[in-house]
């Protein structure tokens, strides 16, 4: 198994991407540590985890209060003896309108949430991995030329945690840690069921690849636990591109 004896931490679990990362996670071996606004969903989770016989514990964290990322991530070295892995998924509310008719606020918001949590999950873990030489920082997003108008600030705070990423990844590398961005065009069967226009958002993301299908959230997970995996070992400091064509490098 890739992960075997690895303890992971990832926000956001409960959520459809978060999910499937921490059920790949499970299944390679890690013993995931769930965090997340919403225990019922959380507990969905781990309960389906534990089910299939991997090791899961779950916690309400809020991902952008400091005092509680680092309160917990000591609190799961205190319990496992270690971190290896921390996958911060969390969304960053973004509201997405034009440039020119959206507030300041509003704009603002998903970078500074962005800003905020990765900065902070990525220290709190950091602090654990440089005294064991080794770790890995997982984000997700990436960044690049391709955009799409009303998008707000969302495609701004992509591109602000690529720059955050090269950041920590020039700063930790001496200490062993590997810092990697997963990339998509978008996942399809993330949106909500039922969720007004899917329909024409699936066809648009198949539609901009190459290969004519998009990622899916179990290929989210695998590609995650290939990268957090020690055969992964020379990956850092760049985007994993799974985007199925849909955006070039």
């Amino acid at each position: 198994m890739l992960l075997e004896n690895k303890v992971a931490v990832i926000y956001g679990a409960g959520g459809p991407i978060g999910g499937a990362v921490a059920r790949a996670f499970a299944r390679e071996g890690a013993r995931v540590f769930l965090a997340g606004r919403t225990r019922a969903k959380l507990e969905a989770v781990a309960g389906e985890i534990r089910s299939n016989g991997g090791a899961a514990d779950s916690a309400v964290v809020d991902a952008l209060d400091e005092q509680a990322v680092d309160g917990y991530v000591d609190a799961i070295v205190a319990q496992a003896g270690t971190i290896d892995i921390s996958f911060n998924l969390i969304s960053y509310g973004d509201v997405q309108q034009p440039l020119a008719e959206i507030s300041v606020e509003d704009f603002l918001q998903p970078i500074t949430n962005a800003m905020r949590t990765q900065f902070m999950t990525t220290r709190a873990a950091a602090r654990h991995m440089v005294r064991r030489g080794s770790g890995v920082i997982l984000a997700f997003g990436g960044d690049g030329p391709q955009t799409l108008p009303g998008l707000g600030g969302f495609k701004v705070a992509l591109d602000a945690i690529e720059g955050l990423r090269q950041q920590w990844a020039c700063e930790l590398g001496p200490h062993g840690i590997r810092v990697v961005t997963l990339k998509t065009g978008g996942v399809p069967e993330s949106l909500p069921a039922g969720f007004s226009g899917g329909d024409e958002i699936t066809a648009g993301i198949v539609q901009a690849t190459l290969l004519k299908r998009a990622a899916s959230l179990a290929d989210v997970g695998s590609v995650a636990a290939f990268v957090a995996s020690d055969q992964a070992r020379t990956i850092t400091a760049t985007e994993v591109n799974i985007s199925c064509g849909a955006l070039m490098d």
